[in-house]
């Protein structure tokens, strides 16, 4: 297991974690704002565009939508028609969001551990499934989001694990066995951080493993949430995917079980390259129900379509496949919007993906807290409403 030293800043440094963002322009604020406006958007556009055919065989897709599978949002059994509906995929992606930004709140008050920061995130993202509304004490505005509180076939070991009445720890996971795609799939937030040294790559990989052990305590479900959130914070600094894959498959080469998610990359690398991309080869990767082969249908897709004029296809060919489509949909589309931003995005999806207000509104919160931050809080102040918004806890 890794371990976090650089995870985490020193709890007795003081220094605005904001101060390298100040001298900034306006066009690399811009840029980083943009990111991960991109990579929330698209991750709930790739989530919606899968949901409708999740447990579906690629054939029975074919037979039902046409001989090339998927081309546009269908809508959601049992929704009565309404398209762009997203699933727990990106509703625990927003609850990692928002636990990020709360820890960064919570460092005013000298020391913080994120993890249990983002754990108490997941908790309230797990009350989304046990009510049918906002309780009236519901903690952060996301929480008070009633369109959050639908159950649209939440992972079993993120269900188990949160009701497990522990928070899991690399020493002692929750799940050990599990390594389903139930922490990959909400772990883009931790490489959303800005591209500056207290925020590296080592950080996002090891922040997210330390929080995907609360519910996959498999190596292969914890790595593999680490590389992807280690993918994010590499397309944010601007490196291309193939090369950023290829920094990723260094850093997973120094921890302890690295091989299943290792190869699962690998295999996505050579099945981009050189041959025209195909469902057929979605398949040969997997079903996406497990933690490596998400991620690598993710990439693969990515891989397969690099031009920001054709994420409409890489999206499309992430969700034509037999298996965990919504999965593999919004991992493709939390890479695509961190590599190209949120104007790459096919238009017409962006109108109608359920959540867009909030989602965005949280995206722009993200990255006010990391670039801003000393306008809205801090241990002698500013005192805003931003911590009533995100209370440190």
């Amino acid at each position: 297991m890794p371990g976090t030293s650089d995870a985490v800043p020193d709890t007795t440094d003081t220094t605005d974690a904001t101060a390298e963002t100040r001298t900034w322009s306006r066009e690399r604020l811009q840029d980083h704002r943009a990111k991960v406006r991109g990579c929330l958007l698209g991750g709930a556009i790739g989530d919606a565009l899968g949901a409708p055919v999740e447990f579906s065989s690629l054939a029975t897709i074919r037979a039902t939508y046409g001989p090339v599978g998927v081309t546009d949002l269908e809508p959601l059994g049992g929704s009565d028609g309404r398209r762009g509906l997203v699933t727990d995929d990106t509703q625990m992606t927003l609850f990692t969001a928002e636990g990020i930004i709360r820890a960064s709140v919570r460092w005013d008050r000298g020391v913080c551990h994120p993890p249990s920061v983002v754990y108490r995130a997941y908790l309230r993202w797990l009350a989304t499934q046990e009510q049918s509304v906002p309780p009236p004490d519901a903690s952060g505005w996301l929480a008070q989001q009633r369109w959050l509180y639908a159950q649209r076939a939440p992972g079993n070991a993120c269900l188990s694990g949160l009701r497990s009445g522990r928070m899991g720890t690399p020493a002692e996971p929750v799940n050990p066995n599990s390594k389903g795609c139930g922490a990959v799939m909400r772990s883009a937030p931790f490489g959303l951080l800005p591209p500056i040294p207290r925020f590296g790559v080592r950080a996002a990989f090891d922040v997210a493993v330390e929080c995907a052990v609360q519910t996959h305590g498999h190596p292969t479900g914890y790595l593999a949430s680490g590389a992807f959130a280690a993918l994010v914070r590499l397309l944010v600094a601007g490196t291309p995917l193939p090369a950023a894959v290829n920094d990723v498959l260094t850093l997973l080469a120094d921890h302890d079980g690295h091989e299943e998610t290792s190869a699962a990359l690998r295999a996505a690398v050579a099945a981009s390259t050189g041959k025209a991309p195909t469902a057929e080869t979605v398949e040969a990767l997997g079903a996406g129900w497990v933690a490596e082969e998400a991620l690598a249908i993710g990439v693969y897709a990515a891989l397969a379509h690099p031009d920001p004029a054709d994420v409409r296809k890489a999206l499309l060919l992430a969700v034509n496949h037999s298996g965990d489509t919504d999965s593999t949909g919004s991992i493709c589309g939390n890479l695509l919007g961190a590599l190209h931003g949120e104007t790459a995005l096919p238009s017409d999806w962006v109108a109608e993906v359920e959540g867009r207000g909030t989602i965005l509104e949280l995206a722009d919160d993200f990255a006010l807290e990391f670039t801003r931050q000393s306008e809205l809080h801090g241990d002698h102040g500013p005192h805003t409403r931003w911590t009533t918004r995100y209370p440190g806890t």
